[in-house]
C-alpha cells in the first residue's frame, strides 16, 4: 500500500499534499514540514477504551457506546455519575474563581503563559491545596522539561508535601506516561508542557503540529473516558497565543492565560474559554519568595500608590466576572510637534482611545487634533469593558484642562457617539465596592441612578451627556 505524504504548516496547521514555500493560510515562509499519516482512529479508540477502566468509568455490562439522557426507572446512580456533579476544591481561592467554583473531575484544562511566569509554581501549589482539601486524591505531575530532583526542589521551597498522594515523573513519550497512569490510577494529571511530549505512533518531532494535535486528542480521550482531570501546560508565542494549532484550544474544556506586565510582581489569571463557568473571571496573584500569594482585594493593589489628586487621573470600577476592580486611569495631553499627533494607549484598545478622543473633541470642544494623547491603565491591567469610558474621558479632560479630580471620586459609564452617557450593567455592585474602599462620590449615568439610589451611602452624581462633565466640579 502506497503511503501518502503530506506537508503541514508548523505555524497554523494548514495541510497540503505538496511542499509550499509560503503558507496560504497564515502566510508564513518555509513553515511546511513533511509528515506521515497519523494513527488510525481505531487505535485511538482502543487506547481510550483501555484507559476507561482506570476508575470504572463508562464501562458497563451492556457494552453500549451510548446511554439515554434520562436515567432509566429503577436504575441507581453510580459513583461516577455522582462524582461528575461535584468539583475538586483546589485549595487556591483565586483558581477556584476562574474555574467557576472548582475543578471538574473529568475536565481538560489548558494553562498558557510566558516562560518563567509561574505556571509550574501555580500547579504545584494547586497540588498542595487539592491534597489538603481532598486527602484521598492522587495527583501525577509529569514534566518533560525538568528532572525529578528539580521538581522536588521547587516543591520543597513551596512547602508541598505529598504524603504518598503526589507522584512525580520525568517523561516525554506519551505511551510511557499512559503506562504510569494505569499503575498509579491518579485522579488529577499535570502534563508540563505540551511542546515536549510526543507519541511513538508519529515520526514527526515533538512540538510539531501533528504531535501537538495527537497529544491533545489522546489526553482528551483519557480525561473523558477515565474521568481524570487533566491539566496541560502550553507556552505562549510572540503573538500572545498558545503555541500550536488553535485546534488544541477547541479540544479542551477550559483555557486559562497566566500573564504579567514587565517589571510587575503580580500575575493575572484570565479565563478565555470555560465550558463549566464564566469566561470573564479574573484571578490575581503576587509573586514573592515563597511562591504565588493570592490577592483577595485587587483594588487595593491597583490603587496603592494614589496620594494627592493630580490632573490627568481618574478612577473607574471595572467588572471582571463576579469581581469589581477599581483601577486608576491616567491621561496625558501635550502639544505635538508632529504633523500627525500620536495616540498611544496602554491597557486599553487604541481604537477605543481614538473613539473617545473624537467624542471629546466633538461634544466638549477639546482641541485634541493638534495634540499628542497618551493613555495608561495604572498597574498594567487590561480593560475591555465599555463601562470604563467615562473614567477614561474624565482623565483626558482633566489633563487637558489641568483640573485635578478629587481622589475620592469614581466614574461609571459608557459613552455613545452622540455624547450620551449610557447605562452599564450591575451599577449597584460597583458602587458598593467603591464605598467599601472609602470613595465618597460616584459619577454614573442618569439611566442607572434608580438602581443605586437606595443601595448606597455615598453621594451619587448623575450624568446624561459628556458635555455636562465640567459642571459637576466645584
Amino acid at each position: 500500500m502506497k503511503v501518502k505524504i503530506r506537508y503541514s504548516c508548523q505555524s497554523c496547521g494548514h495541510m497540503s499534499p505538496q511542499w509550499l514555500g509560503r503558507c496560504p493560510s497564515c502566510e508564513a515562509w518555509s513553515s511546511f514540514v513533511e509528515e506521515k499519516p497519523e494513527a488510525e482512529p481505531d487505535s485511538r479508540r482502543s487506547t481510550a477504551l483501555e484507559m476507561a477502566g482506570i476508575h470504572g468509568a463508562l464501562v458497563t455490562g451492556s457494552g453500549k457506546d451510548w446511554v439515554p439522557l434520562e436515567q432509566e426507572e429503577g436504575e441507581a446512580e453510580d459513583a461516577a455519575s455522582v462524582q461528575h456533579l461535584q468539583r475538586f476544591d483546589t485549595g487556591v481561592d483565586e483558581l477556584n474563581r476562574v474555574l467557576g467554583g472548582g475543578m471538574v473531575p473529568d475536565g481538560f484544562v489548558l494553562l498558557g503563559g510566558d516562560p518563567g511566569i509561574g505556571k509550574s509554581t501555580l500547579l504545584l501549589q494547586m497540588a498542595k491545596g487539592v491534597r489538603e482539601k481532598n486527602p484521598d486524591t492522587r495527583i501525577l505531575y509529569v514534566s518533560g522539561e525538568e528532572s525529578i530532583d528539580q521538581i522536588r526542589g521547587r516543591a520543597h521551597r513551596l512547602g508541598v508535601a505529598g504524603n504518598g498522594q503526589i507522584f512525580l515523573a520525568a517523561e516525554t513519550l506519551l505511551e510511557r506516561v499512559f503506562t504510569t497512569i494505569k499503575e498509579l490510577k491518579p485522579h488529577i494529571i499535570v502534563m508540563d508542557s505540551l511542546q515536549t511530549f510526543s507519541s511513538g505512533s508519529l515520526e514527526s518531532a515533538p512540538g510539531s503540529v501533528s504531535q501537538v494535535r495527537e497529544i491533545a486528542m489522546r489526553l482528551m480521550s483519557l480525561a473523558k473516558s477515565a474521568r481524570i482531570a487533566v491539566w496541560l501546560v502550553g507556552h505562549v508565542t510572540k503573538d500572545g497565543n498558545i503555541a500550536g494549532p488553535k485546534a488544541v484550544e477547541h479540544m479542551v474544556d477550559t483555557v486559562l492565560y497566566f500573564e504579567a506586565e514587565a517589571g510587575q510582581t503580580y500575575r493575572l489569571l484570565r479565563t478565555v474559554k470555560n465550558r463549566f463557568g464564566s469566561t470573564r473571571e479574573l484571578g490575581v496573584f503576587e509573586m514573592d519568595g515563597d511562591g504565588l500569594r493570592e490577592v483577595s482585594n485587587p483594588s487595593s493593589l491597583f490603587l496603592s500608590e494614589r496620594k494627592d489628586p493630580v490632573s490627568g487621573t481618574a478612577v473607574c470600577a471595572s467588572l471582571e466576572g463576579s469581581r469589581t476592580i477599581l483601577v486608576e486611569l491616567q491621561g496625558l495631553v501635550t502639544h505635538s510637534g508632529l504633523s500627525m499627533p500620536r495616540r498611544t494607549a496602554v491597557g486599553m484598545d487604541s481604537a477605543r482611545l481614538s473613539l473617545l478622543a473624537a467624542i471629546l473633541e466633538k461634544h466638549m470642544r477639546l482641541q485634541l487634533a493638534e495634540r499628542d494623547l497618551f493613555f495608561n491603565v495604572a498597574g498594567g491591567l487590561k480593560l475591555t469593558e465599555p463601562a470604563c469610558d467615562l473614567g477614561a474621558a474624565a482623565a483626558i479632560w482633566s489633563s487637558y484642562a489641568e483640573r485635578p479630580i478629587p481622589a475620592d471620586w469614581v466614574f461609571l459609564g459608557e459613552l455613545g457617539l452622540t455624547g450620551e452617557v449610557r447605562r452599564i450593567s450591575s451599577p449597584e455592585v460597583r458602587v458598593q465596592e467603591a464605598a467599601k474602599l472609602g470613595f465618597k462620590v460616584a459619577i454614573l449615568p442618569r439611566a442607572s441612578i434608580e438602581r443605586v439610589k437606595n443601595k448606597s451611602q455615598i453621594r451619587l452624581i448623575p450624568l446624561e451627556r459628556i458635555g455636562e462633565l465640567p459642571r459637576i466640579f466645584p
